[in-house]
């Protein structure tokens, strides 16, 4: 059996796991690198030589720097003050709470903001009459919408980026060129929940029977009020950086991780309980894949079958952002841009076009899950506060699935061209 096609079986094998979650996703990733070793597809310093990749380093120290932001209470304060400054109208809390949870998404973690929100939005309905079914779901979505705007965003942006300068050797995307198009994806979705979507949000009222034994609140008494200030300074100082180019990107997050730990912002313990180890797991282990299907030709394999049936740029684009929006819904966004990424990679050169914008659609794809409970951790953590069953995502998130693929389809090629 040739070395191509043993790569796509283990391709094949990852995708069946990562999609039944039989085990683990982490160890479904652990053991991509494993069969590739074994099977002398990679060298094992090749296979296993990603844990060291700078998008794990950079990842695994943005988490602690979101951490402090979360543990001196920022969060929560930005959540205190979008809430009161929407008042009791419910079209306008629901678009404040979008706006500051999709902005603080796009530079801290989506899961942790949307935590911190919850029980400030939950307090808020309960006093002014408005059904938490018609305020959660538009913040989780909102979360995911955020998170397009920036490399640190979200990790699909992460991991696109690790193609492109580990597989390819290709300039990687800037810290804000996501937002070229993840801002399109931001307002355009916010704006048209608060004027057309909202009406699709299923129906309640604010007593309903609400559930938050599952949320892990920091209590007040737990917050570090006093650190806030520095937290403050180091997020902005690391943003900036990365941003400007000032520092490099492992050496700014690595730094600010560093710092937000010696001036107390959170312990040591923290710091190791605020890093989602799937996510650095699945960053790790699917990488090598990439660099596998290049070698051996599988890449090369698939890119003729796909883009063989396809006729042009536009089209390879649309199939690519369609196919990874479906799967993202029903599975990890992170392990579906891993899969995904390399097949876009092999479909761009095989036709002949630049793989920047088929990258680009399958980043902003994995991010927009609108349609089902599972698609994202955020989506998930608001089922069980605001009572929706697995029907109200897709009522309410269709519409704006099809309004991502029409911005992606107007607006990549505009800023990426073919």
């Amino acid at each position: 059996m040739s070395p191509a096609i043993i790569t796509l079986l283990i391709l094949l094998g990852a995708a069946i796991l990562f999609f039944t979650e039989v085990i683990p996703l982490p160890a479904t990733a652990m053991a991509v690198p494993i069969c590739l070793s074994l099977f002398k597809i990679l060298k094992p310093t090749v296979a296993f030589s990603y844990w060291s990749d700078k998008w794990v380093m950079i990842f695994m120290a943005m988490f602690m720097v979101g951490e402090a932001m979360f543990r001196t209470g920022f969060a929560k304060k930005v959540g205190e003050i979008t809430v009161k400054a929407a008042g009791t109208n419910e079209i306008r809390l629901m678009t404040f709470v979008m706006i500051a949870v999709g902005g603080m998404s796009a530079f801290l973690s989506n899961t942790g903001t949307t935590v911190v929100f919850i029980p400030i939005v939950l307090a808020m309905c309960m006093s002014s009459g408005v059904s938490p079914k018609k305020m959660l779901m538009p913040m989780a979505f909102a979360s995911s919408l955020g998170g397009t705007m920036t490399v640190i965003g979200t990790p699909p942006n992460g991991i696109v980026n690790g193609v492109l300068s580990g597989t390819l050797n290709m300039p990687e995307f800037g810290f804000f060129e996501f937002a070229k198009v993840g801002f399109f994806f931001y307002v355009i979705g916010i704006a048209f929940t608060a004027l057309i979507g909202h009406r699709l949000l299923p129906k309640g009222g604010a007593d309903d029977d609400i559930d938050t034994s599952s949320l892990k609140q920091i209590p007040d008494e737990e917050i570090r009020w006093n650190k806030m200030p520095a937290a403050i300074i180091v997020f902005v100082f690391v943003v900036a950086s990365m941003a400007t180019g000032f520092i490099d990107l492992e050496t700014a997050a690595m730094l600010g991780a560093f710092l937000v730990i010696v001036t107390g912002c959170i312990t040591m313990k923290e710091a190791f309980q605020s890093v989602s180890w799937t996510t650095i797991f699945l960053f790790a282990g699917m990488l090598p894949m990439s660099k596998a299907m290049q070698d051996t030709g599988a890449a090369e394999m698939v890119a003729k079958a796909i883009s063989g049936n396809l006729d042009s740029p536009v089209m390879i684009l649309g199939a690519m952002f369609l196919v990874t929006a479906v799967v993202t819904n029903f599975m990890s966004n992170t392990a579906t841009t891993a899969l995904f990424a390399p097949i876009g990679v092999a479909v761009a050169q095989g036709a002949g076009i630049s793989p920047a914008p088929i990258l680009m659609g399958i980043a902003m794809a994995a991010s927009c899950c609108f349609i089902t409970p599972v698609a994202t951790p955020p989506n998930t953590i608001v089922l069980g506060p605001a009572g929706y069953k697995f029907r109200d995502y897709f009522l309410s998130g269709w519409p704006l699935q099809v309004l991502s693929f029409i911005i992606a389809m107007v607006v990549i090629p505009i800023f990426f061209p073919f």
